[in-house]
This record gives structure tokens, C-alpha cells and sequence, in this order.
């Protein structure tokens, strides 16, 4: 699973850094929260790169979990089901979007120990968490949620997922409406490496 992640904070990544700024300019004019920076939790404001109205692949700033009944936030979805799910599957289907990351957390548990690993793929520049969103009644920002797969081999020891990863070349493919999202989880699941435990 996913339950937080590492952005890049200034002069660190330019891109990011573009699409953070983007992001920012856009919820300052509806008066939303800061985009988050450094580790993001769960419920902060995220900066993700989805199609505009026109077609575009733009930056919007979202809020990070899907509100269930009970304000309960969903976080992340199941790349397996989230097709076959009421609660998802439009999103899956019409309403996709990337999460730029520097890299994200996983935490091995060992009885009462828990040990936090940061993990990302083997390229340079940005990590693209691939997400869904929706629009909640009376919320200023969509709400989104970082699709999960099963995890690399390499990191199964950890933790048994991951968050699905798009490859930096497949970015629009997997923005476009018109593409299977289901099978392009499935073909693309890049090799995974780790920093030192912290």
C-alpha cells in the first residue's frame, strides 16, 4: 500500500517543482490548503497531473482520500478490482491522474518492530503514482486515491503491495480515456530499489 510519500522540496527536481507551482497557483484561487511538500500524509493537499476539460495534461492540486460515510478517508484502491468496484470504477475508467514523488514509504513489521523503508524505481527524475479522483459534494478539491498493485519481488519482503508506478515514457498513455487501465497496471511494473532503513 501507500500511506505516504516523499516530494521533492525546492531545487530538488524541476519538474516537480513546475508542476508543484502550477498546482499551488490553483488552489490559492480557491482558497484550498497549500500544496504539501516534503512528507505527505493522508488528507493534505497533493499536487497530480490529470486532462484538462480541453484535453491537456495539466497540474490541479487534490486532496489526498476518497471521503466514505463516518468522514472515514479511503486512501488507496486496488488496481485488480477498481474496475469491477461501483464506488471506482468511473474514475477508473474516465478519471485518472499522476502523483509526482520523489520516492514513497513502506514499513516491514516484525513482530512489535516496525522498520520504514524509502523505495522508488530505478530512473532518474520523477516517481508518477498512479491515481484516480472524483469530485465530493461540498469539497473546494477533487479527492483522490493512489492506485495499489502487488508488490516487485524485490520489495516483497516488506510489504506485500505497492503503489502502482507509470513508466516516465507511458505518462499520457496512461492518462488517456481511451486506454485499458487494468491491462496497462499489469504490463508495467518497474524494478524497485531501496534507500538504507530509517
Amino acid at each position: 500500500m501507500c500511506g505516504r510519500f516523499y516530494v521533492p522540496e525546492e531545487g530538488e527536481n524541476e519538474l516537480i517543482l513546475r508542476i508543484l507551482e502550477t498546482a499551488e497557483e490553483r488552489a490559492k484561487k480557491l482558497d484550498a490548503p497549500p500544496i504539501a511538500k516534503g512528507e505527505v500524509f493522508p488528507t493534505q493537499t497533493v499536487a497530480a497531473l490529470a486532462l484538462s476539460k480541453r484535453g491537456a495534461k495539466e497540474a490541479f492540486p487534490m486532496r489526498w482520500g476518497y471521503t466514505l460515510s463516518g468522514g472515514k478517508q479511503l486512501i488507496n484502491t486496488r488496481s485488480e478490482t477498481a474496475g469491477e468496484k461501483p464506488l471506482f470504477r468511473d474514475s477508473f475508467s474516465r478519471r485518472r491522474c499522476l502523483i509526482p514523488a520523489g520516492w514513497y514509504f513502506e514499513w516491514e513489521r516484525a513482530g512489535k518492530a516496525r522498520t520504514r523503508y524509502a523505495l522508488r524505481p530505478q530512473w532518474d527524475g520523477p516517481v508518477w503514482l498512479m491515481g484516480i479522483y472524483r469530485f465530493e459534494e461540498r469539497q473546494k478539491l477533487p479527492a483522490l486515491s493512489i492506485l495499489t498493485r502487488e508488490a516487485a519481488p524485490e520489495i516483497a519482503f516488506i510489504h506485500d503491495r505497492m503503489p502502482a508506478i507509470c513508466p516516465p515514457d507511458k505518462t499520457e498513455e496512461w492518462l488517456d480515456p481511451a486506454a485499458d487501465p487494468a491491462a496497462f497496471v499489469r504490463l508495467h511494473q518497474p524494478m524497485v530499489c531501496r534507500k538504507d532503513p530509517s
